[in-house]
């Protein structure tokens, strides 16, 4: 008999909690759920059982993004799932490795979990540096920690035009417009800390 998988869930609602309980009861898989009611909770929990998953609501994102961001780069072996039960922006959905929805099935949430540990490993870097090129990823760097046009443009010794350009095409490639959801995506693919990000 295998070992169960630890899985860490960050959610306090009672009504969620009984409802991941009974799909992961029905589960064919062997997991074994470990609940925290916050980022802090989970970090503590980690620490004494390892494990490859944590499921978290993206709310918690909301109520504190540098911890969040600290945690997720701390534990960076784990993969991360968004546990979706209302609208989110899509920019911070990009943070997570998966999503599951509160109207999935028992086997649609196996399924994810069970693609999610059996992948080889591929890292978000890799994933973007197919996705964007050098250049683009400089201008996404420079406007991720709070430069004008102007100001990449002299710092990268290109023309306004091509900074222009440049946005554009990380946007339709990222699917990404703001560019606050554009900084973000930039802290979670590791191109830039938390802490450069201008108030």
């Amino acid at each position: 008999m295998s070992k169960p998988i630890n899985i860490i869930v960050i959610e306090s609602l009672p009504l969620v909690m009984e409802g991941l309980t009974g799909i992961f009861a029905k589960s064919s898989a062997r997991f074994r759920l470990l609940f925290a009611e916050s980022l802090d909770e989970a970090e503590m929990l980690y620490l004494k059982q390892k494990c490859p998953i944590i499921i978290v609501n993206p709310f918690v994102f909301y109520t504190n993004p540098k911890l969040f961001n600290t945690v997720k780069m701390k534990f960076d072996q784990v993969k991360w799932i968004a546990l979706v039960f209302n609208w989110h922006n899509p920019a911070i959905l990009t943070l997570f490795d998966a999503q599951i929805s509160a109207a999935d099935t028992p086997k649609t949430v196996e399924a994810t979990l069970n693609k999610l540990l059996d992948e080889e490993g591929e890292t978000g870097q890799n994933v973007l540096q197919e996705i964007l090129s050098g250049r683009e990823i400089d201008v996404l760097k420079l406007l991720a920690t709070g430069l004008a046009n102007k100001e990449i443009a002299d710092e990268l010794n290109i023309s306004i035009h091509t900074v222009i350009s440049h946005r554009k095409n990380i946007s339709q490639k990222t699917g990404i417009k703001s560019v606050s959801g554009l900084t973000i995506y930039a802290v979670t693919q590791k191109l830039i800390s938390i802490d450069s990000v201008k108030e």
